[in-house]
């Protein structure tokens, strides 16, 4: 824009001197003219100059930040490489050992459940034999007990002595108990025949006569479980396993062929004890056996049989 001044004004010079010469007054203004364009002409010159400088020094300026640009973004390269350098160097540093330790710890992990699991067969085996123990110590004081006299033999001094019992009632009865649970029945039945031998008056005995019963039942030898349960209505009436016994009786009865028999205990149970879980299950198993249950009315007998 300022050349395009400066040339307007410079045409305007050259055709002022060149036009034909007027009066003294119109030369006068021309030369005013002709010094004032002369003075736009020095200070566009200056202008341009000036311009002409400043371009100069911005285009310094702005190679100096380009230059400055290029060192930041080579140190930045320079900083981001060592970073990437050290971190890689930490790395290799630190993932053998964790890699190392991690395979220790699974390797330590792997004997200590193997330890876990030896521990636990060792106390499985000393349970066991502590269990065994048990067991030979029990069948030591039972066999230690001597057997009852024959039937149709007189007493004499030595069989007296063989009264005493070498066991407590209650040691006696745990041992016996413990036997049955664990389906030893030979020494178990032993125990409790020397329990009601013993200790055939205490409030046991006719629970222990009942577990004899029952043993002979479990082992399918049902015409002596039958007994066995007779015992414990005849020699022990009213007792917590009365109804049990008379219920399991008349099962016996019927396992081992004598269906009538058994209808009668279920019958007389029914009467003597109505309303109750026996009664119930001594119903379904007259109905089994195409019998009728008979209603749970009281019978006379079952009065006597509690004042026995």
């Amino acid at each position: 824009m300022f050349r395009r001044v400066f040339v307007f004004a410079a045409l305007l010079a050259t055709a002022i001197t060149l036009a034909p010469e007027r009066s003294d007054a119109a030369s006068k203004e021309i030369q005013e003219l002709q010094r004032d364009i002369a003075q736009l002409q020095e200070q566009m010159k200056q202008l341009q100059q000036a311009q002409d400088k400043n371009f100069a020094t911005l285009t310094v300026l702005s190679q100096q930040a380009l230059d400055a640009a290029n060192r930041a973004n080579t140190a930045v390269a320079v900083i981001q490489s060592s970073i990437q350098q050290s971190l890689k160097d930490q790395q290799e540093k630190v993932v053998a050992p964790v890699v190392g330790l991690s395979t220790r710890m699974d390797s330590m992990s792997n004997d200590f459940r193997q330890v876990t699991q030896a521990v636990a067969d060792l106390t499985s085996m000393v349970s066991q034999l502590k269990s065994q123990l048990g067991d030979i110590n029990q069948a030591i004081k039972v066999l230690s007990t001597p057997p009852p006299p024959p039937p149709g033999t007189t007493t004499t001094a030595p069989q007296a002595t063989a009264e005493v019992p070498t066991m407590s009632a209650g040691d006696l009865a745990n041992a016996a108990e413990h036997d049955r649970q664990g389906g030893n029945f030979v020494l178990a039945l032993q125990e409790f025949a020397n329990y009601l031998k013993f200790y055939g008056n205490t409030e046991y005995a006719p629970i222990a006569q009942y577990y004899i019963a029952q043993m002979h039942m479990s082992s399918n030898d049902f015409d002596t479980a039958a007994n066995e349960f007779d015992l414990v209505l005849e020699k022990y009436p009213e007792n917590s396993k009365t109804k049990d016994a008379r219920f399991y009786k008349g099962v016996c009865l019927v396992k081992s062929g004598k269906r009538q028999a058994g209808a009668d205990e279920f019958r007389k149970l029914i009467a003597d004890y109505p309303r109750t879980d026996q009664a119930d299950k001594a119903c379904t198993q007259l109905t089994s056996l195409g019998l009728h249950c008979p209603s749970a009315t009281p019978s006379k007998s079952g009065g006597k049989k509690k004042k026995g």
